[in-house]
Order: structure tokens, then sequence, then C-alpha cells
């Protein structure tokens, strides 16, 4: 669905108020990915020699939808009479996990008019995440007639089962909130949590985008979805996701390490234009042999191997092709030919094998100990996710093939960054192994 652009910088300096519309107004701006306009028209309206009660609470609801939460403190702070300040104050306590201080200030937007029913369920869940789940239940019970019907009941309520382990039962409400509230952002993300934890990436990543739609945006979820679109070879959507939680958060070394590794790849960057030519490449590489003309003897061998397209040809090597029957250097000549009239070449598109020395593991050269480490699988190393992940694309299966390689042997591979190289490293030096040359 595309997302009509919004007019941000009459939202936040032309509006005579600031309410309801506003902020749906912010929400559809997010969503159509203008948070860079979110951020310029904020400053402009904060260094305004004179703020109204209006221009501080602008500033506040914006930088908690920008996820400046320090900011948003400093200036919903200053308004503690208004409901809406007061409601927002607290959703920002909360992510500061000052949830004292966030009790107190959903219980003000109570008392000043804002709907008592949701600043209840908040407030329950910020008891419940200083560990009283018994409490923050008896809370939900209390209120379940005016809250069951609901989206936020519901969340609440599978939030509360999950704390109890029953992952099952949690589900089911957070399913049920998401059916109630499609883009209810926080049930979004433990739905795309627990499809990332099954393995399920195509539709942890549906989920995880679906709660960044709106605000309030979630570091959390932005750096989960960076990495599974990492995993999938989407490397510039996955920079985005970690430069935009590190220009939210500078002090975040998890997404500034992660957004390093990206750009420390020469394979990282991927511009339209790009874009363009590999998906032009993809198409030419689904053309059909019948579309070309052959020798009779050319296209029965080609048929024979099993060859039908101009991609199956750059998936195959010239000594394949020469090791079958009755193709020869004619035939060779002739598909040659067609190749380079398309820009391709035979065996373009065959994996590159690693061409190195490997160290040679003589029996009396190891303990039985050694010998058992050694033929083990990489998952007894307990490496994180990402750097299995990486291990698995390289084709790296036991502790053995991990110790035969080199450092540049798996930096040269996409996706394999330092944060990656730095565990393996510390892994096998607690186990008294090392890389090959190291």
């Amino acid at each position: 669905m595309v997302v009509e652009p919004v007019d941000v910088r009459a939202v936040l300096l032309e509006s005579s108020d600031f309410g309801a519309n506003e902020i749906e107004q912010l929400g559809m701006a997010i969503a159509a990915n203008q948070v860079g306009e979110m951020r310029q028209y904020t400053g402009e309206l904060a260094v305004k020699e004179s703020l109204s009660q209006r221009d501080v609470l602008a500033l506040g609801i914006t930088s908690y939808f920008l996820a400046r939460h320090t900011d948003a403190d400093r200036f919903l702070s200053q308004l503690s009479d208004n409901g809406l300040a007061a409601y927002y104050h607290a959703l920002v306590l909360t992510t500061l996990a000052r949830f004292e201080d966030a009790t107190k200030a959903f219980e003000r937007a109570s008392q000043a008019g804002f709907d008592s029913v949701v600043c209840t369920l908040l407030r329950a869940g910020v008891i419940r995440r200083q560990g009283k789940v018994d409490k923050a239940d008896e809370l939900l019970t209390a209120i379940s007639r005016e809250a069951a019907t609901l989206a936020e009941y519901s969340h609440q309520k599978g939030c509360i089962f999950a704390d109890r382990g029953d992952m099952l039962t949690a589900i089911e409400y957070f399913e049920r909130a998401v059916d109630m509230d499609p883009r209810h952002t926080e049930a979004l993300f433990r739905l795309a949590n627990e499809s990332s934890l099954l393995g399920n990436d195509e539709e942890a990543i549906k989920l995880y985008e679906r709660s960044l739609a709106r605000p309030p945006v979630y570091l959390g979820a932005l750096i989960n979805l960076g990495i599974l679109y990492e995993d999938n070879e989407n490397y510039s959507a996955a920079a985005f996701c970690f430069r935009r939680v590190v220009e939210s958060d500078p002090t975040n070394e998890r997404a500034r390490l992660y957004l390093k590794d990206i750009e420390s790849s020469s394979d990282m960057y991927y511009d339209e234009d790009a874009d363009r030519r590999q998906r032009e490449l993809d198409q030419v590489m689904e053309i059909p042999i019948t579309d070309f003309e052959l020798s009779a003897r050319s296209r029965n061998c080609l048929d024979r191997a099993g060859i039908h397209s101009l991609g199956d040809l750059t998936r195959t090597s010239e000594q394949e092709l020469l090791a079958g029957k009755n193709f020869g250097d004619t035939s060779l000549v002739e598909i040659n030919a067609i190749l380079e009239s398309r820009g391709l070449r035979l065996g373009q598109e065959l994996p590159q094998t690693v061409q190195a020395d490997l160290p040679v593991f003589r029996d009396d050269d190891l303990s039985p100990q050694e010998r058992a480490m050694l033929e083990g699988p990489v998952s007894d190393l307990n490496l994180s996710v990402r750097s299995r992940k990486c291990l698995a694309r390289l084709g790296i299966g036991t502790v053995g093939d991990l110790c035969s390689r080199t450092a540049d042997d798996m930096m040269s591979v996409r996706n394999f960054g330092v944060t990656s190289m730095n565990e393996i490293r510390a892994v096998l030096g607690e186990n008294g192994l090392k890389l090959r040359n190291d």
C-alpha cells in the first residue's frame, strides 16, 4: 500500500493546535518514511524564541515518535496538568524504565481527562515489567468488563501469559490483539519475535515491518528487522535500519557494530540503479534456449544435460558441457556466441570455492579429545545465531572446517562482518583453537 506524504511542516510549525489529528498525521508521516522531515522541522520548532504550551507538546510527542526519549521527557515534564502530555510522558518514562514515575504519570493522565481504561491497561503493563505479574493480572481482571473488547487488553494478557512461560496462550492473545487492531505495534513486535525464534524469517520480516509502520518506533524492532534483512542479503534495507537506530540513540553500540559490518563490505550498497540492473539480469537469465537458433546437435545436448535457459548455462562449466556425449568444439562456439551477445559467459554463476592449502590433521598429531572437537559440529561452539548463519552460508559444518579457513577467506564473503569474526576468534581461543594463519 502506497502511503501519501504528509505536509510535516504544516503539522509542526503552522497548525494552531496539536491533538489527535496532528498525532495521526505524524504517524502517517512515519509510515511514508518522512522521518528526516520530522527531525528537520522539530529542530526548527525547538529554536523558536518563545515556545507556547502547544509547541512544547508538539516537541515532546514528536521526540517520542522519533525515539528521542530524553528530549521527550524534558519537554513533556513541563506540562503535568495536560492529560495528553501526561499520557505520552508516561509512555516515555516506561521506555526509559522509570516505572514508578510512569505509574504516577498514567494516574495523572487519567485524572486530567485521558481515557482511564487505557491508562489502567498500560499501568498494569508497567507493574508487570516490575516483576509483579500477579498484581498486574489482578488489575486487568478488575477492569475486564470495560476493557475486554480493546486490543490493548489482549496484548497485556498475552504479556502476562508470556511472563508465566505459557507462550501458546500468549500468542493467541497477541493474535487476538492484532485482529482487533491490525496496527497494534507491540503485539506485532511480540509475534514477529516469536516467528523469528521459530525460524520463520519471512513471516517475521512482514510482522516487524508492520510494527514499524506507525509510532512509536521500537529500536529493538529496527535492530531485529535489520538483522533479518541482512540475512536475506537486503543490505541497503539493513543499513537503513541500523543507521536509523544510531541516529535515534548514538550510544547504541550494537547497532553501530552491525552498521560498520555492512559499510565495511564492498558489496553492501545497492542503489536503485544497481537494483534495476539486477532485475534486468534476472530477466535475461530466464530467457529459454529455444529462443535462439542452435544446431540440432547443440540443442539435443543441452536438453539431455537439463539446460533450458541462459541462467542454466551460467551455472554450468565448459568442462561439464564438453564431457557430454556429442558435444564438441563447434557446439561450444555456438553457446559462447549466444552468451556473449547477452553479456554473459559460461560458469559465471558457479559458486567460487576457496582455493587454499588446508592444514592436514594427522591422527598421530592429535589427542582423542582434540580429534573429537575438530570433528564436532560448529553448533558445539555456541556461537550467536548471526555467526552460525554466516558459517552455514559458507558451507562450514565442523570445527575442523572452520579452523582450516583464514580470516580473509571468510571476510571475502558477503554478510560476514567484523563482529562475527571477533566472536568466532574469541570462541575458538577459549577452546585452544584458532583460524588458519592466525
